[in-house]
């Protein structure tokens, strides 16, 4: 229909702690003065995006930045269940930042992205709790526990729709914006590891430092040994160390298989590979970088001044 106003979708990707690139994404757009219509994401792409799209973006930044070592420890609740973590804590912690909000009141239309562990097919999450999409969505196999939802046992969307282009333009978006926060990181995770382990130091892309200290205050025994963070070039890499490398190696490839079936109009891949996968205690700086990333994508792209 001639004059008719474009509707544009974001779609924001998983990527554990990466996924704070997206608070800076979504600041960059408002200084451009780009609102999106439409709004889906994936593991925590579904966390920044649903407190985007709940009026609580702030609050959400706020407690994003202000997060230290020692809280990410607390908020990681390690239990031997679904996953290495319940994810109790998180989600407690979360709903005093959101509070219940229910998805058919949020000021934009929003859906989470997450994954049936039976039938292997993605679910797209649009009504009922916030929270608890949200909870579906970030609920990384092996890592978090899954999630029960009518029936079917959810866990991460990363494993079918990593950057949901697909479900935007199924919520009716014209022109999608993406983020894909894992472009850079395949072969990185191994190599930053075995050149840390030759120099003595911790490895970038990897685990933090404080994932050490989880085997003497938390875990012993088998499991500790396990988590085992030391390696070099002869020696395996540790079980998180191995589950990260793998996530990054999934993701990307699925990601690459869809976009090229489905391109966004216009892609942000912020370069995040320096940050691991718990680093959630690094907001300042992944928020920096998706800021940053997101600029230099705009200031290239004429798509965008068409579709306002």
């Amino acid at each position: 229909m001639a004059g008719r106003r474009l509707k544009v979708g974001l779609a924001l990707g998983s990527g554990a702690a990466r996924g704070w690139a997206h608070i800076g994404v979504i600041r960059a757009l408002e200084e451009a003065g780009i609102r999106p219509d439409v709004v889906a994401g994936c593991s925590i792409g579904a966390l920044v995006g649903g407190g985007y799209v709940s009026d609580s973006f702030d609050e959400l930044e706020d407690w994003a930045r202000k997060i230290r070592t020692w809280e990410v420890m607390r908020l990681l609740d390690v239990r031997l269940g679904g996953g290495l973590i319940e994810g109790d804590s998180l989600m407690r912690s979360l709903a005093k930042t959101f509070g219940k909000v229910d998805m058919d009141d949020l000021a934009l239309p929003f859906a989470a992205v997450a994954t049936d562990l039976e039938a292997g097919r993605e679910v797209w999450l649009r009504e009922g709790s916030l929270l608890d999409a949200v909870r579906a969505s970030i609920a990384v196999p092996g890592l978090m526990a899954p999630v029960r939802h009518e029936e079917r046992w959810l866990v991460d969307g990363g494993l079918t729709d990593p950057v949901p282009v697909s479900l935007c333009r199924a919520m009716g978006a014209d022109v999608v914006i993406a983020v894909n926060l894992n472009s850079d990181l395949v072969g990185r995770h191994v190599r930053n590891l075995r050149g840390a382990a030759h120099h003595g130091i911790d490895g970038d892309g990897g685990l933090p430092e404080w994932i050490e200290g989880v085997d003497e205050r938390w875990l012993s025994g088998r499991l500790g040994k396990w988590l085992e963070k030391r390696h070099n070039g002869e020696h395996p890499p540790g079980m998180l160390d191995v589950m990260a490398g793998a996530i990054n190696i999934m993701q990307d490839r699925i990601t690459r298989s869809r976009m090229a079936g489905d391109p966004p109009e216009l892609l942000i891949s912020p370069k995040l590979a320096h940050i691991g996968l718990l680093e959630f205690e690094r907001a300042e700086e992944s928020i920096r970088i998706g800021r940053e990333a997101t600029e230099r994508a705009l200031k290239n792209s004429d798509l965008l001044p068409e579709s306002e």
